[in-house]
């Protein structure tokens, strides 16, 4: 285990917050709008933290304890999290299926603390965050396997004795440019797929809006109506920490730059994610929401997409 894989889930922790601020401010400029400052997360997190918690006397400790295993799983996933050609802290066969079930948990007890309120307003929002992750899940693991595949063949920077198929580490450090100009097609439709989940899992714009305040259209954000103070903040800090791992899978696969140098392998994931993030706000700015009923449609898309080049793997 090298430095820069211990060092580098502690930057997340600090810069992660920084995504939302990308995006809001470039919804800012397509609206003509100065907009929040790019620390806007910043500020409003330590609001929270000086404010206290208001508890219904129909919760129970799930709806307290929502907030904090959503925030512990979120850092717990970003421990077994591979950056550029540096390995994960922690990496072992099958921490791929780990991280996927980190995120399940997270959103599992986000939705049991908003069932929890006895709100029917509530429960239609957990109903929705269900259904699509539910679809938005096969399509993030059957892409990593994808992705998997399409390194197979390519050298990769030793992992110590560990070479696992299933390891997020042995994915992504066998990925590169080599496996781009042999693979491109293929890796093109897991970069898309993996962003479609990126916008389904981080309630963004087509599937979501985090700004709207309108009933029967709200899906995340219902569910998050009755927290407050520092609950809320591990809730918001939490989604960005989401973010930022949802987004460093992708922009892993979209910008595979194996230099041998760790910190400058990194730095080139980080200019993709910043990318990511103004791309997430390009989007908003200039597409609408979709209608409930079709937002399953684009889901099972972005799952055929990963399919589909997982076959073109396997066949070439």
């Amino acid at each position: 285990m090298n430095t820069p894989s211990l060092i580098l889930p502690f930057l997340a922790l600090i810069l992660s917050p920084l995504l939302v601020g990308i995006v809001n401010r470039t919804k800012a400029f397509f609206a003509g709008r100065t907009g929040q400052p790019l620390f806007q997360l910043y500020f409003d997190l330590a609001k929270l933290l000086r404010k206290g918690a208001v508890y219904s006397k129909t919760t129970s400790w799930i709806f307290r304890a929502g907030p904090v295993v959503q925030l512990a799983a979120a850092i717990t996933a970003l421990f077994v999290l591979p950056w550029g050609g540096a390995s994960a802290p922690f990496h072992f066969n099958g921490d791929l299926i780990l991280l996927a079930y980190l995120m399940g948990l997270m959103r599992f007890f986000t939705v049991l603390a908003a069932l929890d309120t006895g709100s029917a307003f509530e429960g239609m929002g957990a109903s929705r965050e269900v259904q699509f992750s539910a679809l938005a899940e096969p399509a993030l693991l059957v892409g990593l396997a994808a992705a998997a595949h399409a390194g197979h063949d390519h050298i990769a920077p030793p992992l110590g004795n560990f070479q696992g198929a299933l390891s997020l580490s042995g994915i992504y450090s066998s990925l590169s440019m080599d496996a781009w100009l042999s693979s491109g097609p293929a890796l093109l439709m897991v970069a898309g797929a993996l962003f479609v989940v990126f916008l389904a899992e981080n309630s963004r714009i087509p599937f979501d809006d985090p700004n709207t305040h309108l009933e029967l259209t709200m899906i995340h954000e219902v569910m998050i109506l009755d927290h407050g103070g520092p609950d809320l903040a591990m809730i918001l800090y939490g989604a960005s920490l989401k973010m930022w791992l949802l987004g460093s899978l992708t922009a892993g696969l979209i910008v595979p730059v194996r230099t041998g140098n760790a910190w400058l392998d990194a730095s080139a994931v980080f200019a993709g994610l910043c990318f990511l993030a103004l791309l997430t706000g390009v989007v908003e700015s200039t597409m609408a929401r979709l209608r409930l009923l079709r937002v399953p449609q684009l889901l099972v898309s972005a799952g055929f997409l990963s399919t589909l080049a997982l076959i073109l793997l396997l066949w070439r």
